[in-house]
């Protein structure tokens, strides 16, 4: 008799290993079962005795049928409610070609540039793009939302103003009381905690306490008004001025840029990115000369490699946390890449007249309707807009008006019960414009009116902009934006960036801390759904009760899997996550009248974003040490817990260790500092390890952030999205961050971290269907073999390479550090291993962190057998080329680990004239034949990069600089 369960159980199209694999796999580690392996590994002290109480497993047609159901509870609307989220056309070329394509979003971020240029030259293109809509110089390779963009400029203008303040700090920021309101709410929570007043004004009264002056362009009403004079009345004081600006808007109307911004932020999603009930969307940041060095996030610049030819590769500040830590101005340490790729190609696509076009139409169907309500008697209070009207009615004609629009499925904003606003957008035609005027004439007994009429009546319009702020300067005109415009044209465009760049469709990407899971298709395709990607963030909540039935079932999944009481998903990146849940610490050490606790002791191994957060968050850092098997040393713990007991406020701590390492002191380690009267905030880094096996809650942590795009299988698009979602036990649920739009957070929740309720909500669907496809027994499985994966690599590559760290019993977590340090002898360097593993076709591992001169690998759940082995082969094999070196068998100079990688260019030339083979060069193994991968550059040269800053689509004149 069959068995009558569905044969097609996810759980095996996830785990790499079979049956028969996984036999060969731990006879090779050396134990007989993987029950004996997971017992060397996880200490018993903190293993579950129990299953987690998760649903069971599904298969991929129940999954995504049973999913069509929750999407059915979602009520797409026509949405007209602005507050920067407007439904837009996603070409279908794109929607195809890069959002649905794992060849874009399975990249790592190109940290590894030669074999991320494809990547590299579509972030540039979104530079390019913000810097010519802002009319400034420097523009970032994108942020996480609006809101967060404008605390950056809020907190990098701070810094700079008060970097050498020898008195009292100019800590005052003047916001207008038109500005958004989420952006708002974000600045509030970013701003207390650095002692940041912010205060809201309309007439901007400037004093020596004031260091900067936030503006949005257009209103939060959609007026447009002419900010210069409230910009040179900065300048004159030299104060800093940010604008939060609409992309869009800025095809019609003057660049802040050139009316005097310092500043300009704001959100790209109006470029072919869908709303997602608030992301993920690629934010912008764009700047001045003079704040290049200052800028936070990720910058693409050009550069040249080894052979002299031009390069792209990230620039400044990539990593700044890393090096800099509690120094670093920004905890920012990702980006959207994907969102950015998306939107850069919007802009690729449509070319400069094509964005001017779509602007102009919005903005001639606005005049429409404001003309026509104005016929009809309605007040419409902004003089200038762009696509934004905002009606004067009564409460009780704004009661029928709303009712009518919502049984007609539109959706209205009504920031007070006596104004009513209308955002037009990219989808609106003028069949949409005479329904809303039909909506409105009903209320008031007048006559329809049609398409035709409104065409006749409106033949000649003037824009509705002040003659001041009109644009008359020139975008896009790099020829990149201006020869792609066909589907043939753009579609090979995208492909030929595509095939520059590595991703997990060519191999296993090994990037310890990194977890480059498995981005499973039936976990990806429900996100282009219309019923998740087509609604607003702020559609009222009886037209989004599917999303919110899976955000409720989600973050009961995560309180299982993390063993805490409650969650928040608002923070959109792991860093984000960091940032909330040490601001829920400090409200909570604060409603206890403790609000001195604020010194945050954190191990020398962590994650550079771990002292970037607390400093962000008002904390002070001290240092822990760790001991030579890179442990955190208790004894140095609680000495330190124990000195600063009285302001002790929490620990950060990675669990495993960053090393890679169960620590078997771990409950050692909460109970001290639980004893000093701190919190332990867990660094969900390495959750992968520890699903279904352990818990943050089990071992003693008061609150962990998660990063769902490692553990929980949201991809990394190149360098985003992620989320950052935190899980806190009772203790600190009322202080969950809150939202002005949305009743979520705690009681005596914390302002909002991100300008969406919960983040980048349509990516939480990934990770809902990760958990549901494996169920119970399948998300501790992947945990399973996230650990046998990572010890089979140990177990091949032991004698041939030093493994810096392991457990007491001899085994590494999921992930272990290689130690290439000994090398040195022979002049071979940790970087010399990563570029030479790219001839192999293989991205390096995480190169010199935690330990400078290593990798650190982690192979992740989803790899089998056979793709461990070509890696631990390519790895062999390079030891091979180490030794040559070493006895003088090759040139110790001139070989190929110091010329790696190997592009075509070299090779193809009739002037080889290295004392080694081609062959030997591109072909070391006989699996790279079979399926080789080029890198499309030679080895970056970045010290000429950082003095020759080119952050835009340089001109071809630029490239033959670079050339010469």
């Amino acid at each position: 008799m069959f068995d009558i369960q569905h044969p097609d159980r996810f759980v095996n199209r996830h785990l790499g290993p079979n049956e028969k694999e996984l036999a060969k796999m731990l006879a090779t580690i050396g134990v007989d079962s993987l029950e004996q392996l997971i017992d060397q590994t996880v200490p018993s002290n903190i293993r579950y005795q129990k299953e987690l109480n998760l649903p069971e497993a599904m298969s991929e047609f129940d999954y995504l049928n049973m999913l069509k159901g929750i999407a059915a509870k979602n009520q797409v609307f026509k949405t007209y409610i602005g507050l920067g989220y407007y439904p837009t056309i996603t070409p279908s070329a794109i929607l195809r070609n890069v959002f649905q394509n794992p060849g874009w979003y399975t990249p790592y971020t190109p940290y590894q540039a030669e074999i991320a240029q494809g990547r590299l030259e579509a972030l540039l293109n979104f530079q390019t793009v913000v810097s010519d809509f802002t009319g400034l110089p420097i523009a970032n390779a994108s942020l996480l939302d609006e809101g967060t963009a404008a605390a950056e400029a809020m907190s990098m203008f701070y810094n700079i103003k008060n970097k050498r303040a020898k008195g009292d700090l100019a800590n005052q920021i003047l916001v207008s009381t038109q500005i958004y309101p989420q952006t708002l709410d974000v600045i509030y929570a970013r701003a207390e905690p650095l002692g940041i007043e912010v205060v809201l004004t309309d007439t901007f009264d400037i004093t020596d306490k004031t260091f900067a002056i936030l503006l949005q362009y257009p209103d939060v009403n959609g007026q447009v008004d002419d900010y210069s004079a409230i910009v040179e009345k900065a300048k004159a004081h030299k104060v800093y001025t940010a604008v939060a600006a609409d992309l869009m808007s800025l095809a019609l109307l003057t660049p802040p840029g050139e009316w005097g911004a310092d500043a300009v932020v704001g959100n790209t999603q109006r470029f072919g990115v869908p709303m997602g009930f608030g992301g993920p969307h690629a934010a912008f940041f764009a700047t001045k000369e003079d704040f290049k060095r200052q800028i936070p996030g990720r910058i693409i610049g050009v550069s040249i490699d080894s052979n002299g030819d031009p390069a792209l590769r990230m620039a400044l500040q990539t990593r700044e946390q890393h090096i800099r830590r509690d120094k670093a101005t920004s905890n920012i340490c990702t980006a959207q890449a994907l969102l950015a790729v998306m939107a850069s190609m919007y802009a690729v696509y449509h070319g400069p007249d094509g964005i001017k076009s779509i602007a102009g139409r919005m903005h001639t169907l606005a005049q429409i309707l404001d003309l026509e309500l104005k016929a009809l008697g309605y007040q419409q209070l902004n003089t200038y807009y762009f696509d934004t009207i905002k009606l004067s009615v009564e409460a009780t004609l704004q009661g029928k008006i709303k009712a009518a629009a919502l049984a007609a499925g539109m959706n209205f904003y009504y920031p007070n019960e006596t104004t009513i606003q209308i955002a037009l957008n990219e989808e609106v035609d003028l069949q949409a414009v005479a329904d809303i005027v039909n909506l409105f004439a009903g209320e008031k007994g007048a006559a329809k009116t049609s398409t035709e009429q409104l065409l006749e009546k409106h033949k000649d319009l003037d824009l509705q902009i002040p003659a001041t702020l009109v644009r008359e300067s020139d975008y896009l005109t790099h020829p990149t934006f201006n020869s792609y415009h066909s589907e043939s044209q753009l579609m090979r465009y995208i492909k030929r960036l595509e095939n520059k760049d590595l991703s997990l469709v060519h191999s296993m990407i090994s990037l310890g801390s990194c977890t480059m899971k498995l981005n499973a298709a039936t976990e990806m395709l429900p996100v282009s759904w219309s019923e998740f990607a087509d609604i607003h963030p702020f559609a009222p909540s009886d037209q989004t009760k599917g999303y919110e039935q899976l955000i409720n079932e989600l973050e009961e999944y995560l309180c299982t899997i993390t063993g805490f009481d409650a969650c928040s998903l608002m923070s959109n990146s792991g860093a984000q996550g960091e940032y909330s849940g040490l601001l829920a610490i400090r409200a909570y050490h604060q409603s206890r009248g403790e609000g001195h606790r604020n010194i945050v002791l954190i191990p020398s191994s962590a994650h550079g974003t771990n002292p970037a957060s607390a400093v962000l968050a008002g904390m002070k850092v001290v240092v822990t040490k760790c001991d030579e098997r890179g442990n955190l040393d208790l004894n140095d713990l609680t000495e330190k817990a124990e000195k600063y007991k009285d302001n002790l406020s929490a620990l950060m701590v990675t669990y495993p260790s960053t090393h890679g390492v169960f620590e078997a002191t771990i409950k050692e380690v909460c109970a001290v500092i639980h004893q000093f009267g701190g919190k332990v905030y867990m660094d969900g880094a390495n959750m992968n390890a520890q699903v279904g096996l352990t818990s943050p809650g089990e071992i003693g942590a008061d609150v962990c952030h998660l990063n769902l795009h490692k553990t929980f299988a949201i991809p990394h698009g190149g360098g985003g999205p992620g989320m950052g979602p935190i899980c806190v036990n009772n203790s600190l649920a009322p202080f969950l961050p809150k939202h002005s739009f949305r009743t979520v957070g705690g009681s005596q929740g914390v302002h909002a971290v991100a300008a969406a309720p919960w983040g980048s909500a349509s990516i939480l669907l990934i990770s809902y269907g990760y958990i549901r496809l494996l169920g119970r027994t399948g998300c501790k499985a992947a945990t399973e073999y996230a650990i046998l994966n990572a010890n089979y690599i140990k177990a091949r590559l032991e004698g041939a390479y030093d493994v810096l760290y392991t457990g007491e019993k001899g085994r590494a977590a999921h992930e272990l550090i290689i130690d290439l340090r000994n090398f040195k002898s022979v002049n071979v360097s940790a970087e010399d291993v990563a570029k030479r593993l790219m001839d192999y076709g293989f991205h390096a591992p995480t190169l010199s962190f935690p330990v400078a001169g290593t990798i650190m690998i982690e192979p992740t759940e989803s790899e089998d057998q056979a793709e461990l082995d070509r890696f631990c082969d390519a790895l062999l094999q390079i030891r091979k080329e180490i030794d040559e070196i070493a006895t003088g068998e090759a040139d110790a100079q001139n070989n190929v680990l110091h010329n790696a990688p190997h592009k075509q260019t070299v090779i193809i030339n009739s002037n080889w004239d290295r004392p080694y083979s081609v062959e030997q060069a591109v072909f070391p193994l006989p699996f790279v034949r079979a399926n080789k991968f080029w890198p499309q550059i030679g080895r970056v040269n970045n010290a000429y990069g950082d003095k020759n800053l080119i952050c835009s689509c340089p001109s071809i004149e630029s490239y033959e600089e670079i050339e010469a």
